[in-house]
């Protein structure tokens, strides 16, 4: 039986590419129409394991995928960086200037907002998934409507693309998570040199500095921090950290400073840096 992968979209979505780069071809695709569905079928077992984006480099982080994590205790066992290319495609025999709306992921539109900006006739329109609009247009038959995708979406759905590498920034990358249910990463543990941490501190004066400088004593390499609200504690935040870093032994050290230090703590994964 093939492993089953959720993703976020359908084929053809980037979402989609990663599956098969990280899994393999030897797989089975589960699409979502959005990360709620995508974490439903993950705990309910209709996947094994699912991608989830988690931020980009320009459009920064996708905040709400951060609590789902967090909420449904869903165990982080791995990342990729994709590279994004953003194309714009419609239907054969067109060109930019026929087309006069434009629908895509919300993160999409926000990556290319300066090629729209030299196209002011062009409605914005936010959607689901890149690849799920290029699919409709193909069903749909429908001209004067564009979607932005990669070049594998054009070729599925056999679409013409109208302007290539669209994004504002040429050097556009998305980073993925790779989540299961099974609280186990599935690395062997001389192979881990990445984690994602949450804690929740007393609101007092240097509490954070005091955590930051446990990780960097600890040799730590803090490559990200997010804050959220603790939603029923008014003006208090938990904060989302990733680690590096070359030794274990120096990783656990921090990690059990970490959990009396902090008012709650959780390990949301720990896996192998993926960009080194």
């Amino acid at each position: 039986m093939k492993q089953v992968i959720g993703i976020q979209g359908v084929k053809g979505s980037y979402h989609h590419g990663v599956a098969l780069t990280y899994f393999g071809n030897d797989i089975e695709i589960n699409e979502c129409m959005s990360f709620q569905e995508l974490v439903y079928n993950l705990e309910n077992g209709i996947c094994s394991d699912a991608v989830m984006a988690i931020e980009n480099s320009i459009a920064g982080s996708i905040i709400p995928n951060y609590a789902y994590i967090d909420e449904h205790n869903l165990t982080i066992s791995g990342e990729f960086y994709l590279p994004i290319h953003h194309c714009l495609m419609a239907l054969e025999g067109q060109n930019v200037s026929e087309i006069h709306e434009v629908y895509s992921h919300p993160m999409a539109l926000l990556q290319c907002k300066d090629f729209f900006r030299a196209h002011p006739h062009i409605k914005l329109i936010e959607d689901v998934d890149t690849a799920e609009v290029a699919k409709r247009i193909t069903d749909g038959q429908i001209k004067g409507v564009a979607a932005i995708a990669g070049k594998t979406a054009a070729d599925i759905y056999k679409l013409e693309i109208l302007a290539e590498d669209i994004q504002t920034i040429k050097t556009n990358s998305t980073r993925f998570f790779i989540l299961n249910t099974r609280n186990d990463s599935g690395v062997k543990k001389d192979e881990i040199n990445k984690a994602s941490l949450k804690f929740v501190l007393d609101h007092k004066r240097g509490s954070l500095a005091a955590v930051l400088n446990v990780l960097s004593d600890c040799r730590m390499n803090l490559t990200k921090i997010q804050s959220l609200p603790v939603i029923d504690k008014p003006w208090k935040y938990a904060f989302f950290v990733d680690v590096t870093f070359e030794s274990i032994i120096n990783y656990e050290k921090a990690t059990s400073i970490l959990e009396i230090m902090a008012t709650e703590f959780k390990i949301l994964g720990e896996y192998k840096n993926q960009k080194v």
